[in-house]
């Protein structure tokens, strides 16, 4: 049996009849696929997405912006179109022999990318990584990555569970073509695989480690916790063609079309908005256009210091991007990027305010749609990428020209001052929240009236981290070499599992949990918690 069709419980998937062998096998492996498609989507967690934060909520803006779900959504698309286009072009024979690129599975994955996202967007990630690990111990902390593909292979159920193993119903039971296919930084964060990539010379994108954190943390992206790194490799195992620290043909086409929603769709947001002002955009682009060669003279400290003056902050982006990613950047490129971002957005877009008319909808459309298409075009596959590419990514000048739209958006919106007041209030949400559960689970007298999903989710990671102490003690090791004993195992799962809780609640499901157990009243008492 193809071992993409390969289901956690080590089914394959019933044999179609009636068909010549050829046709009974894309029938059978069609069918497998599209079944993975529909549990992702019916799963309560892909529902949630309609409520998440995807930077802003519709409260913040007055308006409809987009959440979680309508991006995912732009993703399947995008993604679906460049698998189809792959599938038909002159490297479908490269791709079969890595793997596949099966467009069903593409969407299975785009449609599941983002559901370990927590509340309250990028923000939320972060404040639930730091809470994970220097408050609950635990060192692999929190990523969205790797949270969703604990909710695919652990947290969600599907089927009834086999109180005997104690692993059937826990996870949709996906194929491992799907569980693949969402390995976007296909390691741990510590430890697993070895060598790790963040002890590598040069290490893939994501692999290497965060600059903002202490030596050792490791990879600042990754795809599994320590709980689910046998997952991982016995899942990559089905991929041999594709090596160590890849990810899978099918995974990369889903990382691009989440590369080219994600640098298109908010500036849509924030221009309806009001927030992308022409004015400042403008400024930006046109004096580095002008003044580059001078801009270039520069100095780093001088260039720091003066990173609000119009056109720091793009030879900022510049040298940043000829650090990290001299295996494509070019100086030509970048320029032709500056220049045609400038001209559709900053001069085209941009130089009319939105009035709500059909011509402001009808421009952005046009805008949206002739980017979508130009970079769904320009993606390219290579058969022995660089280190930090893949085998699906976008050509060069597509790749310069996604790098400066993303930076419209990081300068203009995400570093806005408002925008940063605004999430400190979203921080205490979550520090106050993920705090009270904490001190509710260790009181002796009351912790039994916690909320059964909570207990789950405990009581899952606690038995997870014992098989971890059994079959893999080294990765729970203390620096002095110590192993937890049952109450730190204890500990560790009581910190996993409200990380868990927290992270699959709504933005305003949190807040109301946050308020109700902060001892505001005014609320309805049995709808803040959940069951």
């Amino acid at each position: 049996m193809d071992p993409r069709l390969c289901r956690r419980d080590g089914a394959g998937e019933a044999e179609v009849g009636g068909l010549d062998p050829s046709a009974e096998l894309a029938a059978a492996t069609e069918g497998a696929f599209r079944v993975d498609l529909e549990r992702i989507r019916f799963s309560p967690y892909f529902s949630r997405l309609a409520a998440v934060t995807q930077v802003v909520s519709r409260d913040a803006t007055g308006q409809s912006v987009h959440n979680r779900l309508t991006h995912t959504m732009k993703v399947v698309a995008v993604a679906r179109a460049i698998a189809t286009s792959l599938r038909q072009g002159p490297h479908a024979e490269l791709l079969d022999e890595l793997g596949g690129c099966d467009p069903v599975v593409v969407q299975a994955a785009a449609s599941a990318h983002d559901l370990g996202h927590p509340p309250f967007g990028h923000l939320g990630e972060a404040v639930l990584d730091r809470i994970a690990r220097y408050r609950f111990g635990l060192v692999d902390g929190f990523e969205g990555n790797a949270q969703t593909f604990r909710i695919l292979v652990a947290l969600d159920v599907h089927g009834d569970n086999d109180t005997d193993t104690g692993t059937a119903g826990q996870g949709l039971n996906l194929t491992a073509a799907v569980r693949a296919a969402v390995l976007k930084y296909p390691w741990a964060r510590v430890a697993r695989p070895a060598p790790h990539p963040s002890a590598l010379p040069v290490p893939p994108r994501g692999g290497g480690a965060d600059p903002t954190e202490p030596p050792g943390s490791g990879s600042a992206k990754y795809s599994a916790y320590l709980l689910d790194a046998a997952e991982m490799a016995s899942v990559l195992a089905a991929y041999p063609a594709v090596g160590p620290l890849r990810q899978t043909p099918e995974c990369a086409v889903m990382d691009v079309a989440d590369d080219i929603a994600y640098s298109l769709h908010d500036l849509d947001d924030f221009h309806r908005a009001g927030v992308l002002q022409h004015a400042s955009v403008a400024a930006e682009f046109r004096t580095w256009l002008r003044h580059r060669d001078r801009l270039r003279d520069w100095g780093d400290a001088q260039l720091a210091a003066q990173d609000r003056r119009p056109g720091a902050a793009l030879e900022l982006l510049r040298r940043r991007l000829r650090s990290k990613d001299d295996w494509i950047f070019d100086d030509d490129a970048f320029e032709v990027a500056v220049g045609r971002v400038g001209t559709d957005l900053v001069d085209g877009l941009l130089a009319v305010p939105f009035d709500g008319s059909l011509a402001a909808e009808r421009a952005i459309g046009s805008f949206t749609g002739s980017w979508i298409a130009h970079l769904q075009e320009s993606v390219t596959v290579q058969a022995d990428p660089p280190v930090r590419s893949a085998f699906v990514g976008l050509d060069r000048q597509a790749w310069h020209e996604v790098a400066v739209l993303k930076f419209v958006h990081q300068r203009f919106v995400l570093d806005r001052p408002d925008l940063a007041m605004y999430q400190r209030g979203q921080r205490q949400i979550l520090q106050r929240l993920t705090g009270e559960l904490h001190e509710w689970l260790t009181d002796p007298v009351d912790a039994g009236r916690a909320p059964r999903r909570l207990l789950d989710l405990v009581e899952l990671a606690t038995a997870g981290y014992h098989r971890l102490r059994d079959r893999e003690p080294e990765l729970l090791a203390r620096p002095d070499g110590a192993l937890p004993d049952d109450a730190g195992i204890a500990e560790l799962g009581r910190g996993r599992g409200i990380i868990d809780y927290v992270a699959s609640l709504t933005d305003d499901r949190a807040m109301a949990a946050a308020g109700a157990l902060g001892g505001r009243a005014g609320q309805r008492w049995d709808a803040q918690l959940g069951t």
